[in-house]
């Protein structure tokens, strides 16, 4: 029998210390949730850096200058002169030098060369990042319940991202086809891969950024409505920013440097001079220019109308996310104009491409917010 105990007496140190425990949805869920979530973080940044670097490598026309995918030899540049001149007479051998860059000496061929070389020297080191994060807490047993398979897309998906930029490369890698650059189509698909993997980091850092069981309360008061509308406009933003990759690969913003007109009319001159037809969505600089501009209106039109819905949301960061959302959006619009006006110089149109990031990012946030909305208690509104 137990003794007896002073009426005085509210619990024993032991029933306590039984008495805190840890929440049923939480216990077994935690891994280490900080340090996955600073991981992601350092690949987020890597990737906003390799989409600089990609966009100035392009802008300097850089990207032709190694001609050959070696992805463990190929991190090692030419070490010697000799290096260099091989390195450079495979590069006279197709298309661009022979069309566009015979002027060049070795010293300039050299300053090309550097762009390209970083740019898949990052893309190696973006890699190795995730592989020794990944590996390192799976070894560790450290991956919260249920996130291997996520933390693995991103791997998977750079594996691939690999392999499209080599052949996006190859289709300008060419000798007697008139090709001076890369497929635009293909420069698009690379592009949109990159933002793909962006989303998917975004997505998780915002995730882990809150714990298990604040997402599963969270997650009842979703704003449906929202929701549905904040995803269509990320989907929106993310075919603008294909069709904007298309305009890069053919230079098509120093086209027409006039606007609102396009050629001094309303409908670009020579817009469908190339057979067969659907080549001109791809190839026109007009058309593809047209269309660009186009969706840009139709995009910030609707990114009105998500943002006025946004703003009677009955959570003040949900409402927060989508004001710097549309404010993102509306100085994208105004870059997009100047860049155009000034025949897409490489430094409006790398701010071009950054804030291309910026926008993507707060609308994922924003669209993050209206399926786990963080609650504000009334004192605290």
């Amino acid at each position: 029998m137990s003794g007896k105990r002073s009426i005085f007496e509210d619990v024993s140190d032991t029933e306590k210390q039984q008495a805190v425990q840890p929440g049923m949805i939480d216990r077994g869920r935690g891994g280490a949730r900080k340090a996955i979530r600073a991981w992601l973080m350092i690949l987020f940044a890597l990737v906003v850096v390799m989409i600089a670097v990609g966009g100035l490598t392009r802008l300097t026309d850089s990207g032709l200058s190694i001609t050959e995918w070696r992805p463990i030899t190929g991190a090692i540049p030419p070490m010697n002169e000799a290096d260099w001149q091989a390195e450079f007479d495979k590069y006279k051998q197709i298309d661009q030098w022979r069309i566009q860059n015979q002027w060049m000496e070795l010293g300039d061929f050299k300053s090309i060369y550097w762009w390209e070389w970083g740019h898949r020297q990052l893309g190696r080191v973006i890699g190795l990042v995730w592989a020794l994060g990944f590996f390192g807490f799976l070894v560790a047993r450290k991956i919260p319940t249920g996130w291997t398979g996520k933390l693995l897309i991103p791997g998977l998906l750079g594996g691939v991202q690999g392999a499209v930029g080599w052949w996006m490369v190859a289709s300008g890698v060419t000798q007697g086809e008139g090709m001076i650059a890369v497929a635009s189509y293909r420069l698009a698909i690379h592009l949109g891969l990159a933002f793909v993997i962006l989303g998917f980091l975004a997505w998780y850092i915002f995730e882990l950024g809150r714990e298990e069981r604040d997402l599963m309360q969270a997650r009842r008061a979703k704003e449906a409505k929202l929701f549905s509308l904040s995803t269509g406009l990320m989907h929106f933003a993310f075919l603008q920013i294909l069709i904007g990759a298309l305009v890069a690969g053919i230079d098509a913003g120093r086209s027409y440097t006039d606007w609102p007109l396009i050629g001094g009319q309303i409908l670009p001159p020579d817009m469908a001079m190339l057979e067969p037809m659907w080549r001109n969505f791809f190839e026109s600089p007009g058309l593809v220019q047209f269309i660009h501009r186009c969706v840009g209106y139709l995009l910030f039109i609707f990114a009105i109308i998500v943002w006025r819905r946004g703003n009677s949301s009955a959570h003040p960061q949900t409402r927060f996310a989508f004001n710097a959302a549309f404010a993102a959006l509306s100085l994208q619009v105004v870059i997009g104009i100047l860049t155009v006006i000034y025949a897409a110089p490489w430094q409006i149109a790398i701010c071009h491409q950054f804030m291309a990031v910026v926008v993507w990012t707060l609308i994922l946030r924003a669209r993050f917010l209206t399926a786990y909305p963080i609650a504000t208690s009334l004192r605290g509104a």
